[in-house]
């Protein structure tokens, strides 16, 4: 296992240790790389940058790019200026500190440090909760995995929700597999096949769309799911249940009522993951979750507008104790994980893990903490105007296009918060009538983002289809709303945030524009 986690290295790095006369790069040493370099850093394929554009699989860039309208906080959100100045900030303290106390040793107090704040901001800091680190709500998937068949002592079977509305990596980590050619930790793996000690786990899915790819009523999803968990739980299986509190199409699945009701039926055989990573959800729905006892997927990536990637999985204090007597998990976890990514009181855990710093994993968090702070000092009050304004006004702009379909956006009024309204607004592409399909959705998709001819280069949320990965199935795009706009908008000048906002929905419309004007190239639309 690699210790440099990706960072580029020359001809000479890239030998083993092994041979006379050479030494491993040491850690300190790759945090004095650019800062951009280290951000694209400790994470999977996915953050690869691409040397012609600059930019990683999601369009998005290690460094600030705030000419570019950004609405695609449902997928990935090139890094804020102010994010990247807490990242400089924080690798110069921690560069200092290392000098004088050694570099493992103040990286893992870093992380502590930023654990309990995590928690604070998400006003955890007196519920017994932990919170255990990754590199993406993916890895967290894997993590979450790990505990709930730790916990339970044997065989699990994972049932997800909203299956074909969660991120693509989801079909292998519920299996307890690999989903990618490459591990966090910079290992070769091989995708689709099991992590060692942790798959292959039996994973049935629950779909949002029927096979014709209309989308399924509430009542018939919760009928469905407590009937296979009642089914499962007859079989003496423990049943680990991926509970989707937001998809990348702005849904909720199953209904609380129907969560509530599975929790209290089967306590101890029914493992509940909720799966937040859009984080389109408010502190008190987060603190009942973990207060039921479920382990909660989250990410700082999504609707803070942290760079991609930046995963965390929180555990409710019911498993503290637990967790802290296991002596290890699936040891084939340690391909993805670091030992500061787990809190320190679980001290023989974390022994089975890498003390290796993940730097790039680090600074992205660093970066996304940073948001949160942002976010959490606007007023509450100006949160719920602010989403209230941008959503009606992304609606409104929408529905006006000849071209386009709007998909009905999913309020959630029981939340109380300012998540009551959606964020996400996803629309098919009909130009000719009937929607376009994901290969030329992708197009589109592309063209907005390389500033094609007749648009202009903007960042929205990448097409997802009802078909999966079918590229002939019917699929839409999404323009969200992420705490960004409201931390900007408020920022610029607290008497004329609303005017701030006005400029957000001409970005807005400006998008719209420019995807009328691509499906008139027949290249595009056809």
């Amino acid at each position: 296992m690699s210790n440099t986690r990706s960072l580029p290295r020359t001809a000479a790095d890239r030998r083993t240790p092994t041979e006379p006369g050479l030494r491993t790069p040491s850690p300190l040493r790759e945090l004095f790389a650019p800062l951009e370099q280290l951000l694209a850093c400790g994470g999977d394929a996915r953050l690869a940058v691409d040397r012609t554009t600059g930019r990683n699989a999601y369009g998005c860039s290690p460094t600030p790019t705030p000419e570019i309208p950004s609405f695609s906080s449902c997928t990935a959100t090139t890094i804020s200026q102010r994010g990247y100045e807490a990242a400089e900030r924080a690798r110069t303290a921690l560069m200092s500190s290392a000098m004088l106390h050694g570099l493992i040793e103040c990286f893992d107090a870093r992380i502590e440090a930023m654990r309990d704040e995590l928690k604070a901001l998400l006003g955890l800091e007196h519920s017994g909760a932990d919170v255990v680190f990754s590199a993406s709500g993916t890895d967290a998937q894997l993590q979450a995995l790990a505990l709930t068949r730790a916990l339970a002592g044997g065989e699990v079977t994972t049932l997800i929700v909203a299956a074909d509305q969660t991120g693509t990596g989801t079909v292998h980590t519920a299996r307890g597999h690999h989903f990618s050619e490459r591990s966090t930790n910079d290992c070769k793996v091989a995708k689709g096949t099991p992590v060692t000690g942790l798959g292959p786990v039996r994973s049935l899915a629950l779909r949002l769309r029927d096979a014709d790819g209309r989308l399924r009523s509430p009542s018939a999803i919760d009928a469905e799911l407590l009937e296979t968990v009642e089914s499962l739980v007859a079989q003496a299986e423990t049943v680990m249940l991926e509970i989707m509190d937001c998809s990348k199409l702005g849904l909720q699945a199953p209904s609380d009522r129907c969560t509530a009701e599975i929790a209290r039926r089967w306590p101890g055989r029914v493992q509940i993951v909720v799966d937040a990573c859009q984080m389109r959800l408010g502190r008190r729905r987060i603190a009942r979750c973990l207060a039921r006892g479920d382990l909660v997927l989250l990410t700082g990536s999504k609707y803070y507008a942290g760079p991609a990637f930046s995963g965390a999985l929180l555990v409710p204090p019911r498993f503290g104790a637990q967790i802290g007597a296991l002596t290890q998990l699936a040891p084939g976890l340690a391909d993805y994980s670091g030992r500061s990514d787990w809190p320190m009181r679980w001290r023989t855990l974390r022994a089975q893990f890498s003390a290796a710093p993940n730097f790039g994993q680090w600074l992205r968090w660093e970066a996304a903490m940073e948001e949160i702070r942002a976010y959490t000092a606007v007023p509450d009050d100006f949160r719920r105007a602010a989403l209230r304004t941008l959503g009606d006004g992304i609606a409104r702009l929408i529905a006006a296009s000849p071209a386009l379909r709007l998909l009905p956006p999913q309020p959630h009024p029981e939340r109380g918060d300012e998540f009551a309204a959606p964020s996400i607004f996803a629309f098919t592409l009909a130009p000719g009538g009937a929607p376009l399909s994901l290969a030329q959705c992708r197009a589109i998709h592309a063209a907005l983002r390389d500033g094609a001819p007749g648009a202009t280069p903007c960042l929205i949320g990448q097409p997802v289809g009802w078909g999966g990965v079918n590229e002939d199935a019917v699929a839409a795009l999404r323009i969200c709303i992420s705490a960004r706009h409201v931390i900007d908008a408020y920022a610029a000048d607290p008497d004329l945030a609303h005017g701030a906002l006005d400029r957000i929905l001409d970005d807005a419309a400006t998008i719209v524009a420019s995807i009328d004007a691509l499906l008139q190239q027949p290249a595009l639309s056809q």
